[in-house]
């Protein structure tokens, strides 16, 4: 990691101190899209990890939202030579992440798509190799059907809000019992962050297993 992306990693580390307070004593008018919501540098360091591992070059994210695990999948993607697709509703927060991005060196390696994920993973192309899942629970499993079939053989999928918040379990296990039911996905539950599905799509390497 370069002193430029530590440098960024350290305002998102200020951020997350400062509304570590704030969640506990929210200002008037505050609500959840106002917070960062980050998964964390656990979780982070993981998906990191596993990109550069894989040599995952097509990775989407679902889930902008201010940047956080944006800075950890395209700091793994300049490394594999790959490319992030990340897809959010909310314009205002993509603004946020791509002016971090920026600083960080790491803007051309991510393409920004703004708008439901419901209506923009049909028009990506197939051969995705890593997803990384983490937008409203209620549509991870329609999210799931629509990009299972884009998935490359050996692709990683990381779904976060497995274990935490409460308020998600409902659809945290209608995720895993989605995910578990494909037949060509192998999927863990691990306890990092805020609880992470690690699931990987059969290759040929799996025939004989």
């Amino acid at each position: 990691m370069n002193d430029a992306v530590a440098a960024v990693f350290a305002l998102y580390d200020q951020r997350i101190s400062a509304e570590a307070e704030l969640w506990r004593n929210p200002r008037p008018g505050m609500g959840r899209d106002d917070f960062l919501l980050a998964v964390g540098p656990a979780a982070g360091c993981l998906i990191n990890t596993l990109v550069k591992g894989a040599g995952a070059k097509a990775i989407l994210e679902i889930g902008t939202s201010y940047g956080y695990s944006t800075l950890w999948l395209a700091e793994a993607a300049r490394v594999t030579g790959g490319r992030v697709v990340t897809l959010d509703l909310a314009a205002d927060k993509q603004a946020y992440a791509r002016q971090m991005l920026e600083k960080a060196g790491l803007a051309d390696v991510v393409d920004f798509r703004t708008g439901d994920a419901l209506q923009l993973i049909p028009a990506l192309e197939g051969g995705l190799d890593f997803v990384l899942l983490d937008c409203w629970k209620d549509i991870y499993v329609p999210c799931l059907e629509l990009f299972h079939p884009r998935l490359a053989p050996g692709a990683v999928v990381v779904a976060d809000n497995m274990i935490f918040p409460e308020s998600a379990h409902e659809d945290a296990i209608a995720y895993r019992r989605a995910v578990r039911a494909k037949p060509d996905m192998a999927s863990v539950l691990l306890s990092v962050g805020s609880g992470l599905e690690l699931s990987r799509k059969r290759g040929p390497l799996d025939e004989d297993l």
